[in-house]
């Protein structure tokens, strides 16, 4: 008789640590609870509902450049199981994928469908139990080391393993279970969201796109680079939504009201813009400034740019200055503007905090508090920037607890 293992929580690493246990051991009994009586339902909306599964990962040379949080154990864990081999998976299992030129892989079938049929395909091919509409409210150490699971709906259920993949908590009290068994919990925080600018001129440019920004806070080092939107309630595209993971928790502690610096041209060397403006000034001396724009800038940008520095849009490039230059220069590459707030990220709705990282072991993801009850995905402190790598995270941690969860009761 195998072991009676269950897993709580039925999205990404849900899913791949039921399917990774059944492979490794088929004598294993499987089960996967959901509290909602839909699975996979965050799988279904990333990428807008293509489903961004993963990233080629060519653009990073550091993890921390993607992971804010949990790089050193996703460092670890990607020895296990990483981008090539979840890449590897999907497409030994029928499922065709693509990467873009921005680095994001996406099924061929720009479908999400395809993941989530893919996944509860194979899961059920397996025999693995689904269960939903079960929410776990309290887990019960036995003096056999075996856990005792209590749901909402009235009922306990007894296993041999258990592995907690609820994803991220909007509220730190919704994991109090975790914490009364001896987990240490880091406070949860919304990490991948878009800024509100209380400024009307500013949003009257609404659909704006700018491909190579750089956000900033000034305050600090932290700053992010890529395609930067200008929607009606601020900014929004990859540059800030990477700016808000990194700087989730000091943003939460400002209360989500800081000064964010844009460089509109994305170049940070002050003498090089100075250069590329005095070119186009020699170049096209009597052309009005608000008709010759420098880098190619949007037109509605450029001429709210020009306003904002005072400078008259039929002023000739000749009769710039140096004090017009200078205002100029300071502008496309610090442009200051002032958060009001938070906004939510449609296509991400992704946590920092949870979990903390001392509590489990790097190799094996199993507590340390908690012999058999084990943890993958975002109800750990990890997260990441958008572009696939969440997802990637859920199909490495799942993995690794499916491979150690399944070991025989003796451990390795």
């Amino acid at each position: 008789m195998g072991l009676n293992i269950a897993i709580i929580g039925g999205g990404a690493a849900g899913f791949f640590a039921a399917i990774t246990a059944r492979q490794a051991d088929p004598s294993a009994e499987v089960t996967l609870f959901e509290k909602n009586r839909r699975v996979l339902a965050k799988v279904s909306v990333t990428g807008g509902g293509r489903c961004n599964l993963t990233n080629t990962f060519d653009e990073v040379t550091d993890l921390k450049q993607v992971y804010p949080r949990g790089y050193n154990l996703m460092k670890r864990l990607f020895r296990q199981f990483d981008h090539h081999d979840a890449w590897q998976w999907f497409e030994d299992r029928g499922v065709a994928l693509v990467a873009q030129s921005d680095q994001c892989v996406f099924p061929r079938s720009q479908d999400a469908s395809s993941i989530i049929n893919c996944l509860v395909g194979e899961a059920r091919r397996l025999g693995v139990g689904i269960v939903t509409g079960r929410r776990l409210t309290r887990i019960v150490t036995e003096p056999d080391g075996r856990l005792t699971l209590h749901f909402q709906e009235g009922g306990s259920q007894t296993f041999d393993r258990v592995a907690v993949t609820t994803g991220g908590s909007p509220r730190t009290e919704g994991l109090h279970y975790l914490e009364t068994l001896g987990h240490s919990l880091v406070p949860s925080v919304p990490s991948l969201f878009t800024f509100n600018i209380s400024d009307r001129r500013f949003t009257a440019l609404m659909g704006t796109v700018v491909e190579q920004a750089i956000v900033s806070l000034p305050s600090t080092r932290l700053t992010a680079s890529g395609p930067l939107l200008i929607t009606h309630w601020g900014m929004s595209g990859p540059a800030v939504l990477k700016l808000s993971s990194h700087a989730a928790p000091l943003l939460r502690d400002h209360d989500y009201r800081m000064a964010v610096a844009v460089n509109w041209v994305g170049e940070t060397s002050r003498s090089e813009v100075e250069a590329q403006l005095a070119d186009m000034a020699a170049a096209h001396p009597h052309r009005q400034l608000g008709t010759q724009r420098p880098y190619a800038l949007p037109v509605r940008l450029w001429q709210y740019i020009l306003e904002k520095t005072g400078l008259p849009a039929g002023k000739p490039w000749a009769e710039l200055g140096k004090k017009g230059m200078n205002k100029l220069i300071e502008t496309l590459t610090h442009d200051l503007y002032h958060t009001a707030g938070k906004a939510t990220c449609r296509e991400e709705f992704v946590t920092c905090g949870g979990v903390g990282l001392d509590n489990i072991d790097y190799n094996t993801l199993e507590s340390k508090r908690c012999p058999n009850l084990y943890f993958a995905g975002e109800v750990l402190d990890v997260d990441a920037v958008t572009g696939g790598f969440n997802l990637q995270a859920a199909w490495t941690m799942g993995y690794v607890v499916g491979q150690h969860i399944a070991n025989t009761p003796g451990h390795e």
